[in-house]
């Protein structure tokens, strides 16, 4: 009887280990790069990264008017008025316009990149987040981004279940 009892507490003790095996190994992916732009908040933030795009180029059209103003207005015959300190001074300042307009380029793209960091970050947790909840209520020990697999056994696809848990359809 004792010989029976302990093979089956091992039996039993082996099928228990081999079903949390399984189950420590469950395997979903999702595509964060379709996630992230279903979200209502990402809609917003897109809708506020284009209109700060569209005030950068505004400030650069407004940056090249008045460069154009001050280069002509020294081009023309107005000049015989300013002393040769003052058009020196002048010359200098449409030098300086000139540089701040070459760098503009650079500087209005990182100017849009820390926007962009700074409305889509929160979006990028919260996605992250979800993804983590759902995994943890559905048992996947592991979740691997789809764009990053170029080959990897049978998953589940967790984007329905994550979408389902922000309320999106």
């Amino acid at each position: 009887m004792k010989k029976i009892v302990t093979i089956v507490v091992v039996v039993m003790g082996l099928v228990l280990a081999g079903n949390s095996t399984k189950a420590q190994g469950k395997i979903g992916y999702i595509s964060l790069q379709e996630l992230i732009p279903s979200m209502p908040e990402y809609k917003k933030a897109d809708t506020a990264l284009n209109d700060y795009q569209n005030a950068l180029g505004q400030n650069f059209e407004d940056m090249k008017r008045e460069y154009m103003e001050k280069d002509s207005l020294l081009q023309s015959k107005d000049t015989l008025k300013y002393t040769k300190a003052q058009l020196e001074l002048k010359k200098r300042e449409i030098s300086d316009m000139v540089i701040k307009l070459q760098g503009w380029n650079q500087q209005a793209q990182q100017l849009y990149q820390q926007k962009q960091q700074e409305l889509i970050q929160p979006i990028q947790k919260k996605a992250v987040e979800a993804v983590q909840a759902v995994a943890k209520e559905n048992g996947y020990a592991y979740v691997l981004t789809k764009e990053a697999l170029l080959s990897s056994p049978p998953a589940d696809d967790l984007l329905p279940l994550v979408k389902k848990k922000l309320g999106i359809k």
